[in-house]
């Protein structure tokens, strides 16, 4: 396959997923049925998954890190919001969320601002095109999301 139809296919898969990120934003009102909040925000959160595991593959290539960029845009449009994604009814149900999401709503909050922090600085390498500085940025990003999962959802 041509780079150019590579490139042209992740960025299609990207601005798919944040239409979707987007999409799922409006359905995160308080009055909404809560089983569809809770499937809706495990549909993202898988998501969010899968762009996490398509970069770290671009990260062990040490190539071109431009196709990262819509895949973070990706993330950063999802998460811009999450906190708006736990209204109080949703805390029973096929949930992993741990009831520390509703009861710290300030620790979440914080643990959200460090990862998208996190998020603008991992745009900023790949945008950069630093291929060597991607991975060890790619890194840290986990690493702020293995902080969050581990306050605040159960295994």
């Amino acid at each position: 396959m041509k780079k150019s139809t590579m490139l042209g296919s992740g960025l299609g898969l990207g601005l798919a997923l944040i239409a979707f990120a987007t999409a799922t934003t409006a359905g995160f009102a308080q009055g909404s049925d809560p089983a569809q909040i809770i499937r809706e925000r495990r549909e993202g959160l898988k998501a969010m998954g899968a762009q996490m595991e398509a970069m770290a593959a671009i990260a062990q290539a040490r190539g071109d890190t431009q196709p990262a960029i819509a895949r973070i845009e990706t993330l950063q449009n999802f998460f811009a919001n999450f906190v708006e994604r736990f209204p109080a009814n949703t805390q029973a149900g096929e949930t992993r969320a741990l009831p520390a999401v509703f009861t710290d709503s300030a620790g979440f909050a914080t643990a959200l601002t460090n990862l998208n922090t996190q998020l603008s600085a991992l745009r900023a390498v790949a945008a950069s095109g630093d291929a060597a500085g991607f991975a060890p940025a790619l890194q840290a990003t986990g690493a702020t999301c293995g902080a969050c999962h581990r306050a605040y959802r159960s295994r």
